[in-house]
């Protein structure tokens, strides 16, 4: 792991195109961008986001959010040379070990249109996951930046078993955005909860 490493981390802009255009801005004075989903509005305007959003050249892993699916983000960035989606899989960025899982886990309400998985599949997804890197997860782990503005915890068990084996230096979610824009130090691991605004953070 290289220590020193600066990295903007983001998630659920939900099409918010002024808070795209300055994390953009923002991207210039970091290593790695790290978005973790929901980029759009069920599955609407994706094309325009990301089409702001390509003009970062820092390397830029991505998960899919509920609200697109990982194959329409493979597909829209495809003409942005620097980004790299997750889903299942790893990559290394910079000497560091990346992993993502995309989607709403467990399955959310929302209907037949969110792009979701249940603990059992998401398990499976997890299974790769290695020990001391950075997982990037649409959905928070159980337990730890996952309760919503009416106070539930609605994070995933899976994806807090994976966080508990693999002990990554960091874990950068979403989802939940009763809990966006917040931190939390978990043993050696630190967990994000990124929001729309970014959040700046050195490892």
């Amino acid at each position: 792991m290289i220590l020193g490493m600066k990295l903007l981390l983001f998630s659920d802009v939900h099409s918010d195109l002024p808070a795209v255009r300055d994390l953009v801005r923002r991207a210039a004075a970091v290593d790695v961008v790290v978005c973790a989903g929901d980029l759009c509005n069920a599955h609407r305007q994706l094309n325009r986001v990301v089409e702001v959003l390509k003009a970062i050249d820092k390397p830029t892993v991505l998960v899919a959010g509920n609200n697109e699916t990982t194959d329409e983000l493979v597909e829209v960035c495809k003409a942005w040379p620097s980004a790299v989606v997750l889903h299942g899989t790893g990559a290394d960025v910079l000497g560091v070990p990346f992993f993502g899982v995309g989607g709403g886990i467990p399955v959310t309400p929302f209907g037949s249109w969110s792009y979701d998985f249940d603990e059992a599949q998401a398990e499976a997804l997890l299974a790769g996951c290695p020990t001391g890197g950075v997982l990037v997860t649409h959905s928070p782990p159980a337990g730890v930046l996952d309760l919503s503005s009416s106070g539930r915890s609605l994070g995933s068990t899976a994806i807090r078993a994976a966080f508990d084996r693999c002990r990554p230096k960091l874990l950068v979610c979403g989802h939940i955005h009763g809990s966006g824009g917040q931190q939390q130090q978990v043993g050696e691991t630190l967990v994000v909860n990124a929001g729309p605004n970014g959040v700046v953070v050195e490892v």
